[in-house]
């Protein structure tokens, strides 16, 4: 384990691409030790994707893809300034529910970063906004989308714990709408003591027209959540509906999408898709080695050892899950971490659908956090900011994540009571 974990450390300090990283220590430890046939390695990265779900992972992809390059994105940002643009903070607001609606959309906080981000700060800066403002509450509410459904992560956790993907869907809602609530009290307190500009508030013909241009994009949320709700569809059929219904609306609706636009769309969303599945397959070689060698069972053992008090239990794993999204890009974190840690807490007691939420929580927060800090490398490109500087911006941002991160952990009925009453899981 020494070698399996040290050389996967040394690469990952060597900032090789995480896939490799992955691969590569694998290899390197069946070669010495395995006493298996290296046709083990293909078969298990083969066996990692194979899976009906993550269908999902590749057309949520694309429907994000769709939804920036259509005009639908502009749309509801544009509703979400007419709705909200009078408080204080305006678009800090405009922001956060903008951010609440693209995320039942596109599933993914880099698709929201990069779509919707641009967007908004642009607007920010316009209207006099700082820049450390403008990029941290842009970076801060991105992470809302991979809670509130749809989510790639919640496929991917569904798939690897073998939890309903529909009930991690449903449990997302309530500690999503906390996200934004809790960056709500942010906004206000930085809109207060820096003084910044707010909108008139719009009149009814002013909504009522807002409301009327982006009417159909609104819609998107409603048919996929909804769907899922009433079993029209499953998780994975959803993500087909998305694709149609931001093809048409692009296409048909809005004229925005052309044939060029479709065939980048596509090329994007392979190559997203690849890098993707390929930390899906070789994550499952190395968690089957792990496996094989009982690592499970010995960290579970280590973790009781320390306590079998959940409360404790769950703050050790908060802990180390936050210091994990430092460093791992989330898919793999989720596959290599959830074998490890799932035997653990279902021990003590803890449902696995409760449990997928934290998980999933504790790495979104990584998305903002140096060294790897996917969102935050996203809108240093997107606002042309220094990252030192975006990362020193984010930081406040993170307080109000947290404090969700510990109401969700230490409140179950927070993620389980909606599933319960929509699914009775």
């Amino acid at each position: 384990m020494l070698l399996l974990l040290g050389v996967f450390i040394i690469l990952i300090m060597a900032r090789a691409p995480i896939a490799f990283a992955l691969l590569i220590s694998s290899v390197t430890y069946l070669t010495r030790y395995g006493g298996v046939p290296l046709r083990v390695v293909t078969q298990r990265m083969a066996a990692g994707p194979d899976s009906f779900p993550l269908l999902a992972v590749p057309l949520f992809i694309m429907a994000g893809s769709l939804m920036n390059t259509g005009g639908i994105t502009e749309r509801i940002f544009d509703f979400a300034r007419t709705l909200v643009g009078h408080w204080t903070g305006s678009l800090g607001h405009v922001n956060i529910l903008a951010s609440i609606i693209f995320s039942g959309m596109s599933g993914a906080a880099i698709a929201d970063a990069g779509g919707l981000g641009v967007i908004e700060i642009e607007a920010m800066r316009a209207e006099g906004y700082d820049d450390d403002f403008s990029v941290a509450i842009t970076a801060a509410s991105s992470t809302i989308g991979p809670i509130i459904p749809p989510s790639i992560p919640m496929v991917v956790y569904g798939v690897v714990a073998g939890v309903s993907v529909g009930g991690l869907f449903i449990g997302g809602i309530i500690p999503g709408l906390l996200m934004a609530v809790s960056l709500g009290i942010m906004v206000y307190y930085y809109a207060v003591k820096r003084n910044y500009p707010k909108h008139p508030k719009a009149t009814l013909p002013e909504l009522w027209q807002s409301l009327k241009a982006s009417f159909l994009p609104l819609m998107t949320p409603v048919i996929i959540i909804g769907g899922i709700f009433t079993g029209v569809f499953t998780p994975t059929e959803a993500a087909v509906v998305a694709v149609i219904y931001a093809t048409i609306l692009g296409t048909v609706i809005y004229g925005e999408l052309t044939l060029k636009d479709l065939h980048r769309i596509l090329l994007d969303t392979v190559e997203t898709t690849a890098s993707v599945m390929l930390i899906v397959a070789t994550a499952s070689l190395f968690g089957w080695i792990l496996a094989r060698e009982q690592i499970p069972q010995l960290v579970a053992e280590g973790l009781l050892g320390l306590t079998t008090n959940p409360i404790l239990l769950m703050l050790l794993i908060n802990i180390f899950l936050l210091i994990v999204g430092c460093f791992m890009e989330t898919t793999a974190a989720l596959t290599i971490l959830i074998p490890v840690l799932l035997p653990t807490v279902t021990s003590v007691g803890i449902d696995p659908l409760h449990f997928g939420l934290v998980m999933i929580l504790n790495l979104m927060i990584g998305l903002l956090t140096p060294p790897l800090g996917m969102v935050l490398n996203v809108l240093v490109s997107v606002s042309k900011v220094p990252f030192e500087d975006v990362a020193r911006a984010t930081m406040p941002f993170l307080v109000p994540l947290i404090v969700v991160l510990l109401l969700i952990t230490y409140i179950p009925g927070l993620v389980l009571w909606l599933p319960r009453v929509v699914m009775g899981i």
